[in-house]
């Protein structure tokens, strides 16, 4: 992309998300018409389908006789691009209705809210149904676009696993007023930061239920799907004092974008990212045949966090799903044996939590399950 292009594209952005769709289509237009060569970290496509022309097809046969329509024509591909630009963020998707979690009895899966001077989050809280009576971990689970705490829980079945290993499960919601889609905001510089932004709202969240319950404050993890995944890894960047671990699945690295057309660019590209002050434990889990969010950016988020750590060793293994995904899991570990970052690469899927139930929407079933092996990878790393 040139100069030019990254400008206009910005201008449009700016245009379509003041209202002005049809000066941003005809600078979108004029922008791509005829083929540009582009560098191949700057496309900003994600998983859109390729910006055309629209309005200026060439002649290259007689025209057929205009038929008419039985129904309501479908929306040209330029102006879903501008609707998605005006939303930000992530695509959106059409999903089912997801149904409630199942919550067995003495459990609770309750609603909160977390409120600032300036900002307010709702989020839901698991507390399993037996206590060990000692301070439990806490896992927080930053949902994808579109999607919400219920049926977030429900397709990855993380509440199961809390049940079954005795943890906290927080779902921190994003309300369609901080996004359209309700995507968290991964790359905007003010939502990448501490102190500030939705990294303040998620760390504020968990001081919440650590004021409210018995919580260990040396187990505490953070990990999310796509957006919420980039967010992941950002709240863990911008907090390693509270989050001992960090699960970015399908997700991007910090400092990926600082704006939307950035964020077009990471996603269908990917990007390495801004070297980070203080690295976490993370496990990476993403799909090969993923066409929302490039996988190179699974690369990229591990890279980021090996350079803070020292030299360690690293080993693959190869394997396959008992629903028959093929993956290959690179773990790198230190002289302990203790793995400090691991790569998940599933052949194959994509975009899409792996081994999630069904009944949720974003979820793989026939992946091995990253519910699981988030959880197995978070447990090791107690801070003590």
């Amino acid at each position: 992309m040139t100069n030019h292009f990254a400008l206009g594209m910005s201008k449009a952005t700016a245009l379509t998300r003041a209202g002005k769709l049809v000066e941003a289509t005809a600078l979108i237009q004029s922008l791509l018409k005829g083929p540009q060569p582009v560098a191949d970290d700057d496309v900003i496509e994600g998983t859109f389908t390729r910006l055309d022309d629209v309005g200026h097809q060439e002649a290259r046969e007689p025209a057929e006789p205009p038929r008419v329509a039985k129904q309501a024509p479908k929306r040209s591909k330029l102006q879903e691009t501008l609707r998605k630009i005006r939303a930000g963020g992530m695509p959106d998707h059409t999903t089912k209705p997801a149904g409630k979690p199942h919550v067995p009895v003495n459990a609770r899966f309750e609603s909160f809210i977390h409120t600032t001077n300036t900002a307010r989050r709702d989020y839901k809280l698991y507390v399993p149904s037996s206590p060990t009576g000692s301070a439990m971990p806490l896992v927080v689970m930053l949902h994808g676009c579109t999607q919400t705490p219920d049926d977030f829980a429900t397709g990855t079945g993380m509440n199961e696993f809390a049940e079954e290993h005795g943890f906290l499960v927080a779902y921190p919601q994003q309300p369609m007023g901080a996004n359209p889609n309700k995507c968290w905001n991964w790359f905007k510089p003010e939502d990448q930061v501490r102190d500030h932004g939705e990294p303040a709202l998620i760390a504020g969240i968990v001081r919440d239920i650590m004021r409210d319950q018995n919580v260990d404050p040396g187990q505490i993890f953070v990990a999310g799907l796509s957006a919420g995944g980039a967010a992941a890894a950002n709240v863990a960047s911008a907090y390693p004092e509270m989050f001992r671990a960090v699960g970015v699945h399908s997700g991007l690295a910090v400092g990926a974008a600082t704006d939307i057309p950035q964020a077009f660019s990471a996603m269908r590209n990917g990007a390495a990212g801004a070297p980070l002050a203080h690295s976490v434990p993370t496990i990476v889990i993403h799909g090969l045949a993923d066409t929302t969010v490039n996988p190179i950016n699974g690369k990229a988020v591990i890279a980021q966090a090996l350079k803070g750590f020292g030299p360690l060793k690293a080993s693959v293994k190869q394997g396959s799903s008992v629903g028959g995904r093929s993956f290959r899991q690179t773990s790198y570990t230190d002289p302990d044996g203790t793995a400090m970052c691991e790569h998940w690469e599933i052949a194959d899927a994509g975009h899409a939590w792996a081994g999630g139930t069904a009944e949720g929407s974003f979820t793989d079933p026939r992946g091995p399950s990253a519910s699981a092996e988030m959880v197995r990878f978070f447990m090791q790393h107690r801070r003590n």
